[in-house]
């Protein structure tokens, strides 16, 4: 028989976390016994358990403590992570540590050190003097940079019921599309308030802009049916009003928006009459043409081309946008980011402060994006096909909460919980 403690502490009642590790450990074919245990008095007071975990295996048990790793479970007796040189540029040891998006910590001479930046499906960079952890992609290593490998020394934080008592209460809820989508909605715009209000304070005191509180920014994905389907008004009005401070897109949202503002239709549709305009399938060319020739979407706007919608307000607004091409663009506009690597690095040195994100109508948008947020940050998939905010929360964005519906439906009904006219 084989035998490790571990050591648990945190919110682990009330967030199920001791329930899930016991369950964990026998759905694997062990067994455990509670050493000690200790439950906070009150609703803010932590909790501990100190469990040994018993397997008929050395293997067994390896497995077992790999499992319940991810629900915060730490070996008793912790000893430094190990870590290995990086053999090429681009290239991880054999037996690196893939890091989920929870928080994480590395243990280096005997202290416990947050990796920073963390998301999920990266390695571990650890630097000795001074003392530092990092999340990095592979295809940024460098050969003899130091990656931690295997599971030694690592910790991670399972995420806990955040106290409030709102949409976000309970992560991963099923997606429907017959639940009501109003609580849902005003809980976000109540987010949205609640960070628009900390950005201000933030700002006036001069804080640095990932402090304390329910972050400084909301980020908002989203994909061209939002401009197909007369979302946006409603868009734009957030935007103005200070309530989204970061879009990630691709070419097509950018390009119809404009298209928009020149033509007054979206891939040739009239966004009024409702139908089909004569030579309406040229129109965004002629719009990504004109744009070219501007130079930037920055240009396009304040030299008067573009005059109202999303991009107009953005740029108006100060937002920061990245734009991620694709093999099928047309064009692509001039802002567009066309190598995918640099997309990348894009997106993420834009991620620091957001506290919400609201994916819309975009499926691999809102995969991407999903992919590079940590854990803790509250994230809204709206999509009136169901499989998509299905398809995010398969793919380990389990902080996601999943709203069945059309884009512009959404949009508006956000805009008039948060005061739109």
């Amino acid at each position: 028989m084989a035998t490790e403690t571990v050591i648990l502490e945190g919110h682990i009642i009330d967030s199920l976390i001791l329930a899930k590790v016991l369950d964990t450990i026998l759905q694997r074919s062990g067994t455990f016994t509670i050493n000690e245990m200790h439950v906070g008095a009150t609703r803010e007071d932590a909790s501990s358990a100190r469990i040994a975990v018993h397997a008929d295996s050395s293997p067994r048990l390896a497995a077992i403590l790999h499992a319940i790793q991810p629900h915060g479970a730490v070996v008793e007796h912790a000893v430094d992570c190990i870590v290995e040189p990086a053999p090429k540029d681009g290239v991880l040891p054999d037996s690196f540590y893939a890091t989920s998006h929870l928080r994480t910590q590395i243990r280096l001479n005997r202290q416990w050190l947050d990796v920073e930046a963390i998301e999920m499906d990266l390695a571990v960079h650890v630097t000795l003097d001074p003392p530092a952890a990092r999340a990095v992609p592979m295809a940024e290593v460098k050969a003899g940079d130091l990656i931690v490998t295997g599971r030694t020394g690592v910790r991670v934080f399972p995420l806990e019921r955040p106290k409030e008592r709102d949409a976000f209460a309970f992560m991963a809820a099923d997606v429907s599309s017959e639940r009501p989508h109003h609580a849902m909605i005003a809980d976000v715009a109540r987010r949205m308030w609640l960070i628009r209000d900390h950005r201000q304070k933030t700002r006036a005191s001069g804080e640095a802009a990932c402090g304390p509180g329910p972050g400084t920014k909301v980020l908002f994905v989203g994909g061209p049916a939002i401009i197909h389907a007369g979302g946006r008004e409603a868009l734009s009005w957030l935007i103005e009003s200070g309530f989204i401070h970061v879009l990630f897109c691709g070419n097509a949202l950018a390009a119809h928006d404009m298209e928009a503002s020149l033509f007054g239709t979206s891939l040739g549709y009239g966004l009024r009459a409702g139908c089909a305009v004569p030579h309406g399938h040229e129109h965004h060319l002629r719009t990504i043409n004109r744009v070219r020739n501007a130079g930037s979407l920055k240009h396009a706007v304040e030299s008067g081309l573009i005059r109202d919608g999303v991009i107009a307000s953005c740029v108006r607004r100060n937002v920061d946008m990245v734009l991620a091409g694709s093999i099928r663009d047309d064009g692509p506009l001039p802002d567009v980011i066309t190598d995918t690597a640099e997309a990348q690095t894009a997106m993420r040195a834009a991620l620091p402060g957001v506290g919400l994100a609201l994916l819309v109508a975009t499926t691999l948008h809102a995969i991407a994006t999903g992919n590079c947020l940590p854990a803790k940050v509250p994230t809204v998939c709206v999509d009136i096909n169901p499989a998509v905010p299905t398809k995010l929360s398969d793919r380990g964005s389990f902080q996601s909460i999943g709203l069945v519906m059309d884009a512009a439906s959404f949009l508006r009904q956000l805009a008039q919980a948060l005061g739109a006219p």
